[in-house]
């Protein structure tokens, strides 16, 4: 901790905030099975501590996902979320503006374990002429660098958004690519899914999994509606517009996305995905957020059919994409978004 800390010092300010926050994460951890045995643990903690140990249990058993110390210890850090991640993008580009660090390479998000330093970050790109959206996030991944620990700021949700979570972030430490962000994130999105599915068929909990499956099948709806938005504002920015004029246009086609919305989920009953999203101003680094997460997802349920739905083999052709350029796997899994 006391190198990574001096390393941060030399590497400046935002490294430094990093650092900090991370020792501080850490230095909260404890046994998940020592706060389950202590008397003075409220019981709604201790029921989902003991799901997610069992949960963390079937990750690594039946997903083949890392057995290590990870999500078995927790952290209680008394606030809402533990980093907020600031997202970017140019006015009139939906290429996310990048940030470059030495472990994890360049990503297109900035993170900070203080919610005033992401809001004073995110004024300072909009004064520079950015679209930019930020928000809390409640857990994250180390990548393997330090056992990951659970959060209090995660145990508000069901036990489907916990294994969601715990699935999605032991995919970062299966395999990580430097520098390709849409490429990770659409890998660990495929295994939290594929896995969220086969953790509930095992329990036989059918009616969870039809629910978990309307949810997702929503998700997909709005994911589709955002990326046709992205591709008829592609078509746009190509074009030799002055600057007034492609203000005007890109307004006309997020109020076009926004009413789109709004007439999509009229037709659901119960939780409607992206509401609090669309409750917000929307502009290019919204679109480029959800890109990061999606847009390659198809593509990787596709390599996982052709591994006969295996995942050990499917992550054995995930290792063999990661060895190719950024420009082939995006050729080969995203259809070059």
């Amino acid at each position: 901790m006391a190198v990574a800390a001096v390393s941060a010092l030399n590497a400046g300010c935002y490294a430094l905030q990093a650092a900090g926050g991370q020792m501080a994460v850490m230095s909260k951890r404890q046994p998940i099975a020592r706060v389950i045995a202590d008397p003075a643990t409220e019981p709604k903690v201790r029921s989902q501590l003991q799901s997610v140990t069992a949960i963390r249990e079937f990750a690594s058993r039946e997903l083949k996902l890392p057995d290590n110390g990870s999500y078995r210890q927790y952290a209680d850090i008394h606030r809402d979320y533990v980093v907020w991640n600031v997202f970017a993008a140019p006015e009139f580009s939906l290429r996310p503006k990048q940030w470059c660090f030495p472990i994890a390479g360049c990503v297109a998000y900035r993170g900070y374990f203080k919610q005033k330093r992401a809001l004073a970050y995110a004024k300072r790109l909009r004064e520079q002429g950015f679209d930019v959206a930020s928000g809390g996030v409640a857990a994250y991944s180390t990548l393997g660098h330090f056992d990951d620990p659970v959060l209090s700021t995660m145990l508000g949700w069901s036990d489907v958004q916990l294994a969601s979570i715990i699935f999605h972030e032991l995919t970062h430490q299966l395999l990580y690519v430097a520098d390709d962000s849409a490429f990770n994130e659409a890998l660990a999105t495929l295994v939290e899914q594929e896995g969220v599915e086969r953790w509930l068929q095992a329990q036989g909990r059918d009616r969870d999994l039809a629910a978990y499956r309307e949810q997702h099948g929503r998700i997909s709806q709005v994911v589709a509606m955002l990326i046709q938005t992205r591709t008829g504002l592609s078509a746009l920015y190509a074009q030799p517009l002055a600057a007034h004029d492609m203000r005007l246009r890109k307004q006309q086609e997020f109020e076009a996305l926004r009413s789109r919305f709004g007439a999509m989920k009229s037709h659901w009953n119960g939780p409607v995905p992206y509401e609090a999203w669309f409750a917000q101003p929307l502009n290019n680094a919204h679109l480029a957020s959800v890109a990061t997460y999606q847009v390659c997802v198809p593509g990787f349920a596709r390599e996982l059919r052709e591994a006969g739905a295996d995942l050990p083999r499917f992550y054995e052709r995930a290792r063999a994409l990661a060895k190719l350029s950024v420009a082939q796997r995006q050729r080969l899994v995203c259809g070059g978004s």
